[in-house]
């Protein structure tokens, strides 16, 4: 009985520290900031060559805990991102800009950038696309 026993406890005190940290984790999780954006996705349409297109995305805090967005990661220097660099109050709004330099970009561009956060849900990921049209010369005319 006695060898039982010790055979016992160290997997009762794995099963303890296996709930604790479970409960832990959820509860951090469920306390966390959110990012909700209003919209992900944006079409900018048809634009013609080096036209320089803004996208406005907003948001809310929908979390428990105040939102400090670290970083945008973009897929190049064609695409340049701001946003506040203060945390955002649960049920407070922001807003994201995007600036996209179509310089030297032809044709269809799909684009997405991924918002770093202390939310639960970060990495956010940010779309858009649209066609760039270059300009006929008067030879092609």
């Amino acid at each position: 009985m006695e060898k039982l026993v010790q055979k016992i406890i160290p997997y009762m005190f794995l099963l303890c520290g296996i709930v604790f940290f479970t409960a832990l984790y959820s509860q951090s999780k469920n306390d966390a900031a959110f990012i909700a954006f209003k919209e992900t996705k944006y079409n900018f349409g048809s634009v013609k060559l080096g036209k320089v297109v803004k996208i406005e995305y907003y948001f809310e805090n929908t979390g428990k805990t105040p939102l400090l967005i670290s970083t945008i990661e973009t897929t190049c220097g064609c695409t340049v991102a701001d946003f506040p660099h203060y945390p955002i109050k649960p049920g407070d709004f922001g807003m994201i800009l995007l600036t996209f330099n179509t310089k030297e970009k032809y044709d269809k561009q799909d684009r997405t950038v991924e918002v770093i956060s202390n939310a639960s849900n970060s990495p956010t990921k940010l779309h858009f696309k649209g066609v760039i049209m270059e300009e006929k010369s008067e030879k092609d005319k």
